[in-house]
């Protein structure tokens, strides 16, 4: 059984993620082989809350370069969780506002 530590990586502080919380919706970076129910799970015992839908998706690598040298950015998964209505906020991000 995976650990909670293991399913959530970090938490997500974009724009995007920051107004979304007005509608209970947060953003996590997850491990790439967590499902949908592992994340939900991971997120009820890790804050408190219900969670009503977890949507995920794949964030592909990305060609970048500096100066001379080229590479690629790594490959990660990303997770949108929407609390229940009757659900508290999560504080972790209620205190970045």
């Amino acid at each position: 059984m995976k650990s909670v530590a293991d399913v959530i990586v970090r938490p997500l502080i974009t724009e995007k993620c920051m107004d979304a919380i007005g509608r209970k919706c947060y953003g996590f970076e997850v491990a790439k082989e967590a499902t949908k129910p592992e994340i939900a799970k991971a997120v009820e015992e890790m804050f408190g809350v219900k969670v009503a839908e977890v949507c995920t998706l794949n964030v592909k690598k990305k060609p970048k370069r500096v100066g001379y040298h080229a590479g690629y950015t790594s490959e990660w998964k990303k997770a949108i969780v929407t609390l229940t209505e009757d659900s508290k906020t999560i504080a972790f991000f209620d205190s970045l506002n």
